[in-house]
């Protein structure tokens, strides 16, 4: 029996990209037949398995005491190549092929100003939240007001404007619970601001932000609407990580003098 253990774990590391493909993709089975079977489709499979991803990651971390979660285990060393940048932006390019064209020219001005108010917003509201927990200086509060955006414009964020590993930490954190609560929430709360349609959902994109989020939320929602919403919230994600450390922290920096 020891002998088979290790075989299936020579060939789980050798093949580590597959691996990965495996893990994820049972992973997504039993987060979605968590999600029908518990929640009837109300919390989305998608957000079910963000927690299980986190959960990974954090025993993962505390039983090799290293800092890439489950990929410090040789055997699922894959996943972190898995959910590098690389296939992150490939997945999200993607999803955008998906747009009809015609709709999106529709969003028009209100679009624009979708993703602008949803910068914009998100960075104050995340700025006065660090501050109120004794974050004052500049670089900490544009840090954790970019994790508010989403978890990928924080840590860009305070990379380019020079913050410490502990905030940028909690800037992921920050964005993490966001996309969680978007995917949650988006379900419930679409019949109440007609979200039923490409136009709206582009306008939501933009004023959330979190892609993940977006889509999961939109999945539960309608289908048809996930290349829309997550179009504009990838949009997003590249105005944040341009506004970020060069407007909105100057920005800052100068009201916190």
């Amino acid at each position: 029996m020891t002998e088979i253990f290790d075989l299936v774990a020579r060939v789980m590391s050798r093949y580590g990209l597959v691996t990965a493909f495996a893990v994820v993709g049972i992973t997504v089975w039993v987060s979605y037949q968590l999600s029908t079977r518990l929640t009837r489709g109300h919390l989305h499979g998608s957000a079910i398995a963000i927690m299980i991803g986190l959960l990974a990651a954090y025993l993962g971390g505390v039983f090799t005491g290293g800092g890439r979660g489950v990929a410090d285990l040789e055997i699922f060393a894959g996943i972190g190549l898995m959910g590098g940048s690389m296939l992150r932006d490939f997945a999200i390019i993607a999803t955008a092929f998906g747009v009809n064209t015609r709709e999106l020219a529709r969003a028009g001005a209100s679009g624009v100003v979708s993703l602008f108010a949803g910068v914009f917003v998100s960075f104050a509201i995340g700025a006065a939240v660090a501050y109120s927990f004794g974050y004052t200086d500049a670089v900490s509060m544009t840090t954790i007001g970019g994790g508010a955006a989403t978890y990928i414009v924080g840590p860009i964020t305070g990379a380019a404007i020079g913050a410490s590993s502990d905030v940028i930490a909690l800037s992921i954190a920050a964005g993490l619970i966001k996309s969680m609560l978007v995917m949650a929430g988006t379900p419930f709360i679409a019949p109440f601001i007609g979200l039923n349609n490409p136009r709206s959902a582009m306008i939501y994109g933009g004023l959330m932000g979190t892609t993940s989020g977006v889509a999961g939320g939109l999945a539960a929602t309608d289908e048809r609407l996930v290349p829309y919403g997550a179009m504009t919230a990838t949009f997003y994600t590249g105005l944040g990580a341009l506004l970020g450390p060069s407007v909105i922290f100057v920005t800052i920096r100068a009201i916190m003098g």
